[in-house]
């Protein structure tokens, strides 16, 4: 298949890289990053959607998205997939799929859950929204690129269920460092609490999958200086993108607005830029109440 890649940052690169190696044909373009393993780079975005059976944008956000996919949409082929998989807000995922549908294009919104090294793994999750025609496309390649893939309804719908995924992340992750820190006050061991609760009803991803304590469960970005695998600041984006999506259709997000609160102060005022979303440990182990 014919792939145009627009966005080769550290996960579009390895997921470029992993279709290339699966023998797809791959055109990428990026203002700034060099050419992966076995990419063509073109001049420009248009270039690399010219002719490709699908487009694959990786973008920070949603106006940069939109901006994009005003230059490359009328440069596809009549019939071709525009698959987003940026982490973008809803209105722009639908926003970017009428304008398709406008030039006789299909669209699809897929953001990923797994990181830098589920993109070099090739066991990404994948959250779809649009139509069974366009999913049915892209398949193959969701299939290189990923271990799951959820159709989750029309346009937009992919990005719904990334932003509910994500504030319930935050939140997890939050209480999480919140009871290892209580942990330490209290004298109780971290491996300690960690082996009850990973096989208790406080059990989650953060604590099993991701623990923010270094030297405890799986390997983490805890044991690497917290460096990041997935960035406090892109954890301060997407739960943003939560709570906008929240006020939009009125819902009640009290727990959501205490994280976004949370990594906001991290992030903006503290020193948690550029380090894993997990770091809020050392950052509260330290602390008193006020």
């Amino acid at each position: 298949m014919n792939i145009g890649f627009i966005g080769l940052g550290n996960m579009g690169a390895p997921m470029a890289a992993n279709l290339a190696t699966a023998g797809h044909t791959v055109t990428g373009y990026d203002m700034a990053t060099p050419a992966p393993e076995g990419v063509t780079m073109a001049d420009d975005a248009a270039s690399a959607a010219r002719g490709a059976d699908v487009v694959i944008t990786m973008l920070p956000n949603g106006t940069i998205l939109q901006s994009v996919a005003a230059d490359i949409i009328p440069a596809m082929t009549p019939g071709a997939v525009l698959l987003d998989c940026s982490t973008v807000d809803v209105d722009s995922a639908r926003a970017v799929a009428a304008m398709a549908a406008d030039h006789g294009c299909k669209a699809l919104d897929a953001p990923v859950s797994g990181g830098i090294g589920g993109a070099s793994a090739g066991t990404l999750t994948f959250m779809v929204g649009g139509p069974d025609d366009a999913l049915a496309t892209a398949m193959p390649l969701f299939d290189v690129m990923g271990g799951r893939t959820v159709h989750c309804g029309p346009a937009g719908n992919g990005q719904a269920a990334k932003i509910c995924n994500n504030m319930i992340l935050g939140a997890t992750m939050a209480v999480t460092c919140e009871a290892f820190a209580l942990a330490d006050k209290l004298g109780l061991d971290r491996q300690a609490m960690y082996d009850v609760v990973s096989t208790s009803s406080g059990q989650s991803w953060s604590l099993t999958t991701y623990c923010p304590a270094p030297g405890i469960g799986p390997q983490s970005p805890a044991d690497n200086g917290y460096k990041p695998g997935f960035a406090a600041e892109l954890m301060l984006k997407d739960l943003g993108l939560a709570l906008q999506a929240a006020e939009a259709v009125d819902a009640p997000t009290p727990v959501g607005t205490e994280a976004l609160h949370q990594y906001t102060v991290f992030v903006e005022q503290e020193d948690g830029r550029g380090k894993d979303f997990s770091a809020l440990l050392p950052r509260l182990a330290g602390r008193g109440r006020n």
